[in-house]
């Protein structure tokens, strides 16, 4: 019945240092904006994944949050050395102290600049695979 997730909507502090930082890092790049109910909007696209960004400069950070809350979310990428090549040349730091090797995949988890929590994911062979339950 699903496709596939269609798009993923984020409040950021700084939608000017979002977008930049997403364009940097990931090539999301811009494909809609504006203004709804008097904040900045955008909608940034990377193949089929689709960031929407408004900007709420009176938010806390996510880290701050005494509630539920998004943890993190996943980008699947296909040419890892390319990725840490921009966040190496961006000055992003990786947590975690580098990868992070799962069954099937690694990953590297990186903060964008209002502070949510990104996993970047390389499926070995670029194939899903679950070990069988």
């Amino acid at each position: 019945m699903i496709k596939h997730l269609d798009h993923l909507n984020l409040t950021v502090a700084d939608l000017d240092a979002s977008r930049a930082w997403y364009t940097a890092l990931f090539d999301f790049q811009p494909v809609e904006g504006g203004v709804w109910r008097g904040h900045r909007w955008a909608i940034l696209r990377a193949g089929d994944a689709l960031l929407c960004l408004y900007e709420h400069r009176e938010l806390e950070s996510p880290a701050a949050a005494t509630c539920h809350h998004l943890s993190h979310f996943a980008l699947r990428l296909i040419e890892p050395a390319a990725f840490l090549d921009r966040v190496a040349s961006n000055g992003v730091e990786v947590k975690f102290g580098g990868p992070v090797r799962w069954p099937g995949s690694t990953s590297w988890y990186v903060d964008d600049p209002t502070g949510h929590e990104i996993e970047v994911v390389c499926w070995d062979g670029d194939t899903l695979s679950f070990p069988a339950a």
